[in-house]
């Protein structure tokens, strides 16, 4: 349930450009979370590499809950994309070498068309999987 709610917050701030366009009175609870956007996005783009790396030891668990192994591998998609666009600046900081900064540079580039739909798409399987959680007592 953790994590739905994380992924859940972490797609507020990756869409908030879209929330604030259609409900401009959210833009004061998204600003409360702005200054740890970062720090949230370097978290989130590390556990999000961590459940990937996960997601494809545990192949087997797809046989055997299909619907645990999907959200499993969408959250942490999601997380690592989030993660990255999110926490770029942070990262930037500790990455000293000029190639690992353009290669990152690259991988933004790439991903930033997609930040309000991995935002939205981060809500969604959040919420899934806080009700997952209830649902299948996982």
């Amino acid at each position: 349930m953790i994590n739905g709610i994380w992924l859940a917050i972490l797609g507020v701030l990756g869409a908030s450009s879209l929330i604030i366009a259609r409900r401009p009175d959210a833009a004061e609870m998204i600003g409360k979370l702005a200054p740890f956007q970062g720090w949230m996005g370097v978290f989130s783009a590390f556990y999000g590499i961590w459940g990937l790396i996960g997601s494809v030891l545990s192949i087997g668990m797809l046989a055997l809950a299909p619907i645990w192994w999907i959200t499993f591998l969408a959250s942490s998609v999601i997380l690592t994309g989030l993660g990255l666009l999110l926490g770029v600046g942070v990262m930037k900081t500790f990455i000293k070498d000029p190639t690992a900064n353009a290669k990152l540079d690259q991988t933004i580039a790439k991903l930033a068309p997609y930040q309000g739909t991995l935002g939205l798409a981060g809500i969604g399987v959040g919420i899934w999987t806080i009700l997952a959680s209830f649902l299948f007592m996982v």
